[in-house]
């Protein structure tokens, strides 16, 4: 399937959240290719005087220069999951269908209104529109401007604009991916018993996954739920032909109170006397919501605190010693779904909050 053309039609920062997301769903920017989506943000931030805009790659960056005593950082990524015949968008009743619609542009929507609408907040604000989060952490556009522009992330206390339901979600889960590889020895099907199939020896792996009991564990009073999971299978050369080779990709998300060597060591533990190769990990970062700023942001916007299922780049700001928490419109049960969504409703109230928070 061809990947739908990005239209020309500029982003238009007058309008509500929900359309302006619609906008910005139309604009496919599945990871790598979000140079369109950055272009436009750029050109529609440029003109506000209150704003000093920068770009790195496909990375924009605003900020306000106030002198306020606090800097806070508004950050979301432009980029989507691979499309799934989810574009255009489409609104039924109070619902905006379409490819990211939750995960992430609704919050890019409230970051932009933001933008336009308070030039006289009470913090300073620096908005942060990065790509590539939904890859590999080492294309992760966040990550780039963390080694090569740390000077335009600074800030007192970050908000992650991920899908939250409107709730702040402390902390996140760390990330581990792993290949499993298993090697047997080719033969002709017909000969079946001359070779060493791969792919069923990898059986003993995927029921030791199947029959693992993840750990939950409390953490400043919110609970983390771990995963280890096969994600991928890989294997066979020819319908007759004995494979091999087999390769299962496996995904460990784990609780924030293990480093990623700990929750390297417990996957090599479980599946231990199989050759395992990481081939990518992200920390996790702990709520933190003790912090005073994060104190104020959850009585300000209301709702019970929750524990963030995924990673984020909470784990990012916390790395950089940034106070963070998510909070978004989106509905993380969605993200990444054929069928996501967000509530209109939802975009308007997330930005209320903000807005309320920054000018009260």
């Amino acid at each position: 399937m061809s990947t739908p053309e990005s239209p020309r039609t500029p982003l238009d920062l007058g309008l509500d959240g929900g359309a302006l997301t619609a906008q910005l769903v139309d604009f496919p920017s599945v990871s790598g290719d979000e140079a369109a989506l950055a272009d436009a943000v750029e050109a529609a931030l440029r003109p506000l005087p209150h704003l000093v805009v920068d770009r790195y790659g496909n990375n924009v960056v605003a900020r306000t220069r106030l002198g306020r005593p606090e800097r806070v950082v508004l950050a979301g990524h432009l980029d989507t999951v691979p499309i799934a015949d989810n574009l255009p968008s489409r609104v039924e009743g109070d619902l905006l269908y379409g490819c990211g619609t939750s995960d992430m542009k609704a919050g890019v929507a409230v970051q932009l209104r933001i933008a336009a609408t308070v030039p006289d907040p009470n913090r300073d604000l620096t908005f942060v529109f990065y790509d590539c989060e939904e890859v590999e952490a080492s294309r992760n556009g966040l990550g780039h401007l963390a080694r090569e522009r740390p000077e335009w992330l600074q800030g007192d206390f970050a908000v992650l604009l991920e899908p939250s339901s409107a709730v702040v979600e402390g902390g996140c889960q760390g990330t581990l991916r792993a290949e499993v590889r298993i090697t047997g020895q080719r033969a002709h099907s017909a000969r079946s018993w001359l070779g060493d199939n791969a792919i069923h020896r990898m059986a003993e792996v995927l029921g030791r996954l199947a029959a693992y009991q993840p750990r939950r564990v409390a953490i400043d009073g919110l609970e983390y739920r771990e995963g280890l999971n096969a994600v991928r299978i890989e294997g066979g050369v020819a319908g007759n032909v004995i494979p091999d080779l087999c390769t299962v990709t496996v995904n460990f998300r784990f609780a924030p109170d293990r480093s990623v060597a700990e929750a390297e060591a417990h996957v090599r533990e479980v599946l231990q006397g199989f050759e395992v190769v990481v081939t990518d990990s992200a920390p996790g970062a702990l709520p933190g919501l003790a912090h005073p700023a994060a104190k104020a942001f959850v009585e300000a916007t209301g709702g019970e605190p929750r524990a963030k299922y995924g990673w984020t780049d909470v784990a990012r700001f916390s790395g950089l010693g940034i106070p963070a928490v998510n909070y978004g419109p989106g509905d993380p049960n969605l993200a990444h779904k054929r069928e996501e969504h967000c509530s209109l409703q939802a975009i308007a109230e997330c930005e209320r909050q903000i807005r309320s928070w920054l000018t009260s």
